[in-house]
């Protein structure tokens, strides 16, 4: 184990040791329930975050997935005479086997997130809320639990559940933790900032939110059974409230949801002031304190507590250097003759538009292939298509002699084809190093987190803006995001990059540096397709051509060649070229 894990892990284990022992002290009951409520709300919490708070995905519905539990550890203790600590297993596999059939076919659905996504959670509780209400679950009147026995594991049946429940609280933010420093959160954050872009890049995105979505149902759903327990009789209208379920996102809100801690330290916030102001007039100030606070985090602290604490210590990015070194004057190599990417009359259209009629090129390796066009010629479109971001309508795209017409994005990326954006596309909640690092870590590469970050700091080297390395990408300025772009799109270690636009809103000076880090990427050995506009770069760099129109190929070949070909000149270049 890292000594930064070790560093992590420790106090966490001590915090536990230190809440086992806290029965043994003989303190009021109080103190006990109290703590059982913070295990219980931090489980919650930590739990609706590992999908909510990591992946983005919004849900309203995490009393769906803990009444679930609630009401599996109720039916089978009861109805069944299961014993009770039988029941907690079933309490989360019957959630996490829910979550997993709904996301299953939600997932599937491009655009579903955000408020749709929280609608559809949301109403998957009333759903659930009904069946459990008209059907011999509950029936109406409730599930009394009082008559099940609890083992005395550890002294009285309260503090079994005193220490179940801690169980619980301490697993679940030890996934967390586990989570925020694996490759895997490191696919969950980038699905949170920009999905789409994470799936070119390598991410299994439907494969990654699913499994989120799962562990997070369990964990609510073995908290719920536990919970039944401690309430003793469970209602439909207190297990399915949707106030549980806002109560969840709040705390988590209030932390912070990009920190493996954030939810628990919320809960524990939130769970100390209801408890501290539940008497008297001190009663009717509980919310409206806790709502002003969390006003207060969100205005003066938008990454809740944690997060703000987090943003604080980050070291201050230095001044721009952007410092491209430059190459020697070599010799231009003659292209490789084998056939990189092949397209055969690929297809694509949107509502009846058709973007691409019938497109059919190659790209040699080791060659720099210039994709030149009219706006609306479908150069963009083709280069989506290509990387997997659209799916071809008609057509065959070999990637390396392999067909890549029909398969997911993440796993063209695997072969090694990455990509960059006109409008630079990086991971907002992410600095500029670990936007590197997750490319190294995905795509063709697949190295794990410490290595592609040491991996990362090179290619920010490469591209002149190592010393930008904890900056975040709205901390950079254009030329630096568009080398941030490069940089991410290098890192993956690919056999094929794509740039799109690569030197549009650049200065002179800002176009020249851009100009020579494209030709040290030729001469590393990888084989690179630029579409551009500014026919001096693509003159000065390209060793071949291809002029698209109207979604169709109409030349190909050198660049002086291509620029004087009368149907170029009257589609796209004017009389200045004629």
């Amino acid at each position: 184990m890292s000594a930064s894990r070790l560093r992590s892990v420790v106090p966490l284990v001590a915090v536990g040791v230190a809440f086992a022992l806290v029965p043994a002290l003989g303190l009021p009951a109080f103190y006990e329930t109290f703590l059982y409520l913070v295990f219980f709300w931090v489980s919650l919490a930590t739990s609706w975050n590992i999908l909510s708070g990591y992946a983005g995905y919004f849900s309203f519905g995490h009393a769906a997935f803990f009444g679930a539990g609630v009401y599996t550890t109720a039916t089978l203790a009861t109805a069944l005479d299961v014993p009770f600590l039988w029941t907690l297993p079933a309490a989360g596999l019957m959630a996490a086997l829910l979550g997993t059939a709904i996301a299953a076919v939600v997932f599937r659905v491009r655009g579903v997130r955000g408020e749709l996504f929280g609608l559809l959670t949301l109403a998957v509780t009333f759903v659930l809320s009904t069946i459990a209400l008209n059907t011999r679950i509950d029936g109406g009147p409730g599930v009394f639990l009082a008559a099940v026995a609890i083992p005395k594991l550890f002294g009285a049946p309260a503090t079994t559940l005193y220490h179940l429940a801690l169980v619980v609280a301490l697993l679940s933010v030890a996934a967390a933790l586990a989570i925020f420093r694996s490759r895997w959160g490191m696919g969950l954050f980038a699905i949170r900032d920009d999905e789409d872009v994470a799936e070119v890049l390598g991410v299994p995105t439907y494969r990654y939110k699913l499994v989120a979505f799962a562990l997070s149902c369990f964990i609510a759903g073995l908290i719920g059974g536990i919970h039944a327990m401690f309430v003793s009789y469970v209602t439909v209208a207190e297990t399915f409230s949707v106030g549980l379920a806002v109560d969840a996102i709040m705390m988590a809100a209030l932390g912070g949801t990009r920190i493996w801690y954030g939810p628990a330290l919320g809960a524990l916030i939130v769970t100390s002031l209801t408890q501290s102001l539940t008497g008297g007039h001190r009663a009717i100030l509980n919310r409206a304190l806790i709502g002003a606070i969390l006003i207060a985090v969100i205005v003066f602290l938008p990454d809740g507590v944690a997060g703000g604490v987090r943003r604080r210590r980050r070291p201050a990015p230095l001044a721009p250097r952007i410092a491209v070194a430059a190459v020697e004057a070599t010799p231009r190599a003659r292209p490789a003759e084998a056939t990189l990417l092949a397209c055969a009359d690929v297809h694509k259209a949107f509502r009846g538009l058709q973007a691409l009629a019938g497109v059919t090129l190659e790209v040699r390796a080791g060659e720099i292939l210039g994709l030149i066009g009219p706006n609306g010629s479908g150069k963009s479109t083709l280069i989506n298509v290509v990387s997997g971001y659209y799916q071809a309508d008609g057509g065959r795209i070999a990637l390396g002699g392999r067909d890549i017409a029909r398969v997911a994005a993440h796993r063209i990326a695997g072969l090694g084809l990455s990509r960059t954006y006109q409008i630079p596309r990086s991971f907002g909640g992410l600095t500029a190093l670990d936007n590197v690092a997750l490319a190294a870590m995905f795509g063709g590469a697949s190295h794990r987190r410490e290595p592609a970050r040491h991996l990362a700091r090179s290619w920010l080297a490469f591209t002149g803006l190592e010393a930008r390395a904890d900056a975040l990408p709205d901390e950079l300025n254009l030329l630096e995001r568009k080398f941030l772009d490069l940089a991410r799109a290098l890192a993956s270690e690919p056999r094929l990059v794509l740039l799109d636009e690569v030197l549009s809103g650049l200065t002179p000076a800002q176009m020249t540096d851009a100009l020579r880090l494209v030709r040290r990427i030729r001469d590393r050995g990888t084989t690179v397709v630029f579409v551009e506009h500014i026919m001096r770069a693509v003159l000065d760099l390209a060793d071949r051509v291809v002029v698209l129109s109207y979604g169709q190929v109409i030349a190909e070949g050198l660049p002086q060649q291509v620029v004087r070909d009368p149907e170029v000149v009257r589609a796209y270049l004017g009389r200045a070229y004629a």
